[in-house]
């Protein structure tokens, strides 16, 4: 894993490396990602390299809340852990006014 900074491709905001984490993989404001990963974490073997937009939550016991996305162009689905500074509970509530 690395702990780069990035400019999200979605919201265009400049994302600082975390200072708690291991690694950062989507952004903390809109928490939108980018399809990097293929067949497990971290692999970083896509050769889609899409955007990947949030689409739901989960709840894992080992590793909390989760985002799931879900890529704009090949529709695969991943889970992310949700990091403290994530906006979280925005997007929960957006979520929750759609359904």
């Amino acid at each position: 894993m690395i702990n780069d900074s990035f400019e999200c491709e979605n919201c265009h905001e400049e994302i600082i490396k975390h200072p708690e984490w291991s690694a950062r993989n989507h952004c903390p404001f809109c928490l939108h990602s980018k399809h990097l990963d293929d067949k497990f974490p971290w692999d970083r073997e896509s050769k889609c390299l899409w955007i990947m937009k949030p689409i739901d939550i989960d709840y894992k016991k080992n590793k909390w809340n989760m985002v799931k996305h879900k890529c704009t162009k090949c529709w695969k689905e991943i889970l992310n852990k949700v990091a403290p500074d994530d906006a979280f509970l925005e997007f929960v509530q957006k979520r929750n006014k759609i359904i």
